[in-house]
């Protein structure tokens, strides 16, 4: 690629034992963890509170209204990813993943304490908006940060298993939050999660993100104080001066991977309960056992992009998720056993992890460090709340206007975008920016 960088060397590199950087790594991701925790408890949780936020009588009309708000977070992720890109490239990596994750914790309180419809009116759905925009300005940041984080830290064996463990916690956060509206969901039953439980799930999570104090010290700043203190670090100028053909590309990318993810993570349990008819308790018992499987399959796709690539990883991925789409959701539609959904949906996952255990490595290498965490976040951001946020959506209005077909083949057309960018991805396997 003719715009590739030349990168400064991680000046915390030569001074890390291999124990220092794996209390590094768990901090870092534990932080992601906690900030996707709370973030999807919200997709969780939607079937009972959005009654409480929106009193339509068609209950497919309210869902969508809370998987409006629901997108409208991802809507404010460029803007967290432009702003915590830009503090994370001049304060440090450091800073950055702490302010984000405590922001995220206090939306999560917000939303906690949210008094209904019934009780102050348009008020409430108003202030639900309030701190879902809190919530997705604050992971839009986070995203950028921690992919660039764990790419510098990882060191040049192993990245690929290392910087994995980005979306092992991610995956970890959602599956975090699928067990404890399934243990909420045992302990009150769907009355008392209807009525208050769906409350504590996120008290839960604010409580979790203040813990993110205690792992700060362990997160070794990764950038030198020479990258951050000059006049270009962060700069959005500086980053489309040198890198605006990296930029598309990760755009393209992040469409059809976060596509893809949102509409068979987030999504799925509504199509389950919805489409294939199975119950709510049933849905959330399938897809814990998904995201298990799911959250393991991450490392040992990191693992084979050490072998094979980065650019290897995302092209399968793209081009299975052409092919694979549509008969699998088809497959999915009109199956009544949950064992044969599970392979299904655990099919198309595993597509799926070809890109997401990469995905914030083949980002970070694509830019120059003054300017790393801005370029992984804004890109990840504006492709992923224009693609990945609006997947319910879009299914949704597929799904009333009588073609919900339709939606599988919108997915599967811009897994192609995607395999056209990947054809466009530099191989880094003998010459990675990040050792230079």
């Amino acid at each position: 690629m003719a715009e590739s960088p030349t990168i400064d060397v991680v000046p915390v590199e030569a001074m890390l034992t291999d124990a220092m950087r794996l209390r590094a790594i768990f901090a870092g991701s534990a932080g992601n963890l906690i900030e996707w925790y709370d973030f999807y408890v919200y997709a969780f949780t939607a079937l009972y509170f959005s009654s409480e936020f929106f009193p339509e009588s068609d209950r497919l009309v309210q869902l969508m209204a809370t998987s409006g708000i629901f997108a409208i977070g991802f809507l404010m992720r460029p803007f967290g990813g432009w702003f915590f890109g830009r503090y994370a490239d001049r304060k440090g990596r450091q800073a950055a993943m702490v302010v984000s994750v405590l922001m995220m914790g206090a939306g999560a309180l917000l939303i906690a304490m949210l008094p209904t419809y019934a009780q102050i009116g348009a008020a409430a759905p108003a202030l639900l908006l309030v701190g879902r925009m809190l919530q997705g300005f604050s992971t839009g940041g986070q995203y950028g940060t921690a992919a660039t984080y764990l790419s510098e830290i990882a060191g040049p064996r192993r990245r690929g298993f290392w910087s994995s463990f980005q979306y092992v916690t991610l995956i970890g956060g959602q599956l975090c939050a699928t067990l404890v509206i399934l243990l909420l969901q045992q302990l009150l039953g769907d009355d008392g999660m209807k009525a208050w439980g769906w409350r504590i799930a996120f008290v839960i999570g604010a409580g979790a993100a203040g813990c993110i104090i205690l792992l700060r010290d362990h997160m070794h700043e990764t950038a030198s104080s020479a990258d951050r203190e000059g006049e270009q670090a962060g700069s959005i100028v500086e980053l489309f001066r040198h890198s605006t053909r990296a930029f598309l590309i990760v755009a393209a990318l992040t469409a059809g991977g976060s596509l893809m993810f949102y509409t068979f993570t987030t999504y799925m349990q509504k199509f389950l309960v919805l489409t294939v008819g199975m119950s709510k308790e049933t849905a959330t018992l399938l897809m814990t056992a998904v995201l298990i499987v799911f959250m393991v399959q991450q490392p040992l796709m990191g693992l084979l992009s050490d072998r094979i690539g980065r650019r290897t990883n995302i092209i399968i991925f793209a081009g299975l998720g052409a092919v694979c789409i549509v008969p699998l959701f088809s497959a999915l539609a009109t199956t009544e056993s949950p064992v044969i959904a599970f392979l299904l949906i655990t099919a198309g996952l595993t597509i799926c992890s070809f890109y997401t255990s990469v995905s914030g490595l083949f980002k970070a290498e694509l830019f120059p460090v003054h300017v790393r965490a801005l370029g992984v976040g804004l890109a990840y951001g504006v492709a992923n709340a224009l693609f990945g946020g609006t997947a319910e959506n879009v299914a949704f209005g597929f799904k009333q206007a009588g073609i919900e077909h339709g939606f599988y083949w919108y997915v599967s057309a811009f897994c192609v975008v995607s395999l056209v960018a990947a054809l466009m991805l530099p191989d880094t396997r003998r010459d990675n920016p990040l050792d230079r």
